[in-house]
């Protein structure tokens, strides 16, 4: 029984500013009208077991709602407590099923990927299956079309033609010269970070090689607890866990890793370029997404979400325009992206971690405007849902009806708002905000107070546990 374990771990740094460590590439739609997640689990062959997601606290929710749009049933979402690398989340994950399921064939796949070619994707699983039903652990390995030096490498032992390779070694991401040097001696495949192989096999692996990643793992989860689909581990046994690569933890020193070739129109969506080269060109090899007017403009990425971007007399750049964020580069530099997010982070600014418009299981608000002593936000809650019951010890909220109608909990009274009507609530009155109907309730929530960050909650009760 082959069942997939989806890796959502990862904050896709390289496409800042659309990607956010609160709400990173693998949950957006950037190259369809679903998420590369949600493709992830789509391109799926029917016929596999429900899918075991693991992601982090912060993105719980993204991948449950996510889940949900497309109507997929999972075998849980196990949240780490803080990100460890691939072994240690393969760790658990092996662990965990093998509670349940007689030995499964884990399918271990990264949820930022883009295989255009189903039929030959499929068909690399076959063969993967049956490598892995003798207790082999197989990664896929794709054929370099150029000198790429964003991907690792996978040196193989050449031989007669077949459904595998042996592996020689891993390589990490190389620099230009030595990425051209690896495509010239055709020896060389692009580690796609893709694997299968029995649970059995993989945990005597790790626990031989790594026995810090195989004990700690398998005590974080003795003290699993379940909430709604989320499997919770223990914290301080998960910290302890040391962080590394299923590539250094296990493929590079055991003897029995394969790599089969995939032949899929594969690419890894972890950088601006590599999107680029993902989507349809115009006459001049533009890609053009929302508002955007080019002149005399040749060979570049451009995307806007919500006004009008323009350029004349350039080239070969990206560009990309938020509402809290613009960046502008040469496409030769997109893998120094990361570091503006760094110098971001360092100043501690905002806008790494989350965009003007954050979304909540409940729904979503968008601070539209703030400044000294006030915030204003559009919020929207979907139909059903409701906020936790709450108070604030440093600001007041002014609330206006635009669209629906509101349930309002205001110390011990509940009454409805219609549109436009309106209701204040004091600094530190206990309070909530509840949408009973089947349409969705759009407010626009006026803050006031000396301090207005989000941490200034108090939960009193809340429907999706959160502190």
């Amino acid at each position: 029984m082959i069942v997939p374990v989806i890796l959502c771990g990862g904050g896709g740094t390289r496409l800042w500013p659309l990607s956010r460590s609160l709400y990173p590439k693998q949950f957006l739609n950037l190259v369809n009208e679903s998420s590369l997640f949600q493709d992830t689990i789509l391109r799926l062959p029917k016929s596999l077991n429900k899918p075991l997601v693991i992601c982090n606290e912060d993105q719980r929710f993204l991948a449950a709602e996510q889940l949900r749009q497309i109507k997929i049933k999972s075998n849980g979402i196990i949240l780490e407590p803080v990100g460890k690398n691939t072994a240690p989340a393969i760790t658990l994950a092996a662990l965990k099923l093998m509670t349940e399921i007689d030995d499964p064939l884990l399918l271990v796949l990264s949820s930022d990927h883009l295989i255009q070619d189903i039929a030959a994707f499929h068909e690399s699983i076959n063969i993967a299956e049956k490598l892995a039903m003798d207790n082999k652990l197989v990664t896929f390995g794709i054929l370099p079309d150029k000198p790429e030096t964003g991907y690792g490498y996978i040196e193989i032992e050449k031989s007669e033609p077949g459904e595998y390779f042996n592996i020689k070694s891993f390589k990490e991401k190389p620099n230009k010269k030595d990425s051209q040097n690896y495509i010239d001696s055709g020896n060389y495949l692009w580690n796609s970070g893709m694997f299968m192989f029995k649970s059995s096999i993989y945990l005597n692996e790790i626990e031989k090689f790594e026995p810090g990643i195989f004990t700690a793992c398998k005590k974080s989860l003795k003290a699993e607890f379940h909430d709604l689909d989320f499997i919770r581990l223990d914290s301080d046994e998960f910290i302890q866990c040391p962080n590394k690569s299923i590539d250094y933890a296990v493929m590079e020193k055991t003897e029995k890793s394969v790599v089969v070739q995939l032949d899929s129109n594969w690419k890894d969506i972890g950088s601006w370029d590599a999107l680029f080269d993902s989507k349809n060109k115009d006459a001049d090899g533009n890609v053009i997404e929302g508002d955007v007017i080019f002149h005399n403009v040749s060979n570049t990425f451009a995307f806007s979400s919500n006004r009008l971007v323009t350029a004349t007399g350039v080239s070969n750049l990206i560009i990309v325009d938020t509402p809290d964020a613009l960046l502008v580069t040469n496409k030769d530099s997109v893998q120094n992206v990361k570091n503006i997010v760094n110098e971001l982070k360092n100043s501690k600014r905002p806008e790494t971690e989350n965009h003007r418009k954050v979304f909540r299981p409940w729904g979503y608000y968008d601070s539209i405007d703030n400044g000294s002593g006030f915030q204003v936000k559009r919020i929207l809650v979907n139909p059903g849902a409701k906020l936790s019951l709450q108070k604030h010890k440093h600001r007041a909220e002014h609330w206006i009806v635009v669209k629906g109608i509101a349930t309002i909990t205001f110390k011990d009274k509940v009454f409805n708002l219609s549109s436009n009507k309106s209701t204040y609530i004091p600094k530190g009155e206990i309070h909530r905000l509840e949408n009973r109907e089947q349409t969705p309730l759009e407010i626009i929530e006026i803050q006031t107070g000396i301090y207005l960050g989000e941490d200034d909650i108090i939960r009193l009760e809340d429907d999706y546990q959160r502190n």
